[in-house]
């Protein structure tokens, strides 16, 4: 959380934390993948197996969460509950071995699975 957040909102990020999920901030996301896509890595030729692993869907949400999408945004877009995109999340840090969002994204753009600049 950044420290200049609504109280309503530092409050609703404790209950987050209080459920044991993780918290970014959405400005704190885009800053992190707005800096890692001015300095891409070369990317990898071929996904790693472990990608394998994952369905069209995961690999649909994955996308969308490494452009920098919330839950909600990508709820939206897919018209989806919000209950499933946090499945959806959690699958997806689970078959990647990811400790959080933020792995997730660098992971995606490392892999070559999402480029830098690409639209949203």
């Amino acid at each position: 959380m950044l420290k200049d957040a609504p109280p309503e909102e530092i409050a609703a990020a404790v209950q987050i934390i209080a459920r044991s999920e993780a918290l970014f901030a959405p400005a704190v996301t885009r800053a992190v993948i707005e800096e890692f896509a001015r300095n891409p890595p070369t990317p990898i030729p071929t996904p790693p197996p472990a990608v394998e692993e994952l369905t069209p869907r995961e690999r649909e949400v994955l996308d969308l969460l490494a452009r920098g999408l919330s839950n909600p945004e990508i709820c939206e877009r897919l018209v989806i509950s919000e209950a499933t995109a946090k499945t959806y999340v959690a699958r997806i840090l689970q078959k990647l071995d990811l400790r959080d969002r933020v792995q997730a994204v660098i992971y995606a753009y490392e892999t070559g699975l999402v480029a830098p600049g690409t639209p949203r």
